[in-house]
């Protein structure tokens, strides 16, 4: 059995939540980021997350949210994981993490070696590291633009147990990042989209199982 674990994120409806968790996903991730074209609200993400109880951990993705956003999204959502994928200082995660008492991963934008010194400081105060690739310039998303970074940059890293990549994955390279990095974890948005925000269940499914596959 593969040790790899996979999260889908950024979905936005039952029937391709369903194809996830039918695919074996280990997380499911609900956007709640106005500008973004994978983003819920509130109500709906609950409805969502109440939807795969049990059957995968349910993850928050919040952007620079304050106090009562936090304390909003706890309510609805009730998740297992709060995602921060924006620009939250370690002292913030650890915050959000204390005052919530639920795990959190932080996302951070990797595009060159030097983009890798916070590491440390996040590590200390996150459940879980998430590696993605820097936004460009200008761009509206942290996240989710459907963009790699150089998965060499991280073979002389110290990675924390459990960090997971993400950032311009799909079926066709993940077993590849995978292989390169030694990481055991993936994270995947636009890589399993028809267009930006609309998930497809066969490509879900061909991700996971790629993700998994013996090397």
């Amino acid at each position: 059995m593969s040790s790899v674990r996979v999260k889908i994120c950024g979905l936005s409806s039952a029937a391709t939540l369903d194809a996830a968790l039918d695919a074996g996903a280990d997380l499911v991730g609900f956007v709640h980021f106005p500008r973004s074209p994978r983003h819920v609200s509130l109500d709906d993400a609950g409805r969502l997350a109440r939807q795969a109880r049990g059957r995968a951990e349910r993850v928050v993705l919040l952007v620079d949210p304050d106090d009562a956003l936090v304390a909003a999204a706890l309510e609805a959502l009730d998740p297992d994981l709060i995602q921060l994928h924006g620009r939250e200082t370690p002292q913030r995660v650890a915050e959000i993490r204390e005052r919530t008492g639920r795990p959190v991963m932080k996302a951070l934008g990797v595009a060159c070696a030097a983009d890798l010194a916070p590491l440390p400081a996040y590590a200390a105060v996150a459940d879980r590291l998430l590696l993605d690739a820097k936004a460009p310039p200008g761009s509206d998303l942290p996240g989710g633009n459907g963009r790699s970074f150089d998965w060499d940059l991280l073979k002389a890293a110290v990675l924390p147990t459990g960090t997971m990549l993400s950032g311009g994955l799909h079926a066709d390279n993940v077993a590849a990042a995978l292989a390169c990095t030694g990481l055991t974890a993936v994270d995947v948005s636009s890589g399993v989209e028809i267009r930006p925000g609309e998930k497809d269940p066969a490509r879900i499914a061909a991700f996971v199982t790629a993700a998994r596959k013996p090397a």
